[in-house]
């Protein structure tokens, strides 16, 4: 079993879960569908080689990642932007292998608040 303050921000997230209330779990789900959505256009961007979109489709995930908490996550966006701003695309790969993992341990962290 993962720790998920390694993916996490524990107290940020429980802060939130108390401003949103009953909101919360439709939250979570928004987030969820987003993301699968983001992942598939950052992977179409690496597969198109188009540098400025994946940049976009990074800086996207980077926002609602850290608005979730989801530091690794949002770290990880935050490197695959830098390179698609350099105007390229390599080395995307394997970061989108590590979002990937990362976002699955987000999404099971999330479960458990």
């Amino acid at each position: 079993m993962t720790d998920i303050s390694q993916y996490l921000d524990v107290d940020a997230l429980n802060e939130l879960k108390q401003v949103m209330g009953e909101e919360f779990p439709l939250l979570i789900k928004t987030f969820e569908n987003d993301s699968v959505v983001r992942i598939e256009l950052i992977k179409e961007a690496i597969a198109s080689a188009d540098p400025d979109a994946v940049r976009r489709a990074a800086h996207s995930f980077k926002g609602s990642a850290s608005n979730m908490g989801a530091t690794t996550l949002t770290e990880l966006c935050r490197a695959v932007e830098e390179i698609g701003a350099k105007g390229e695309t390599a080395g995307c790969d394997q970061l989108l292998e590590q979002i990937i993992e990362s976002y699955a341990q987000v999404q099971e962290g999330l479960t458990k608040l």
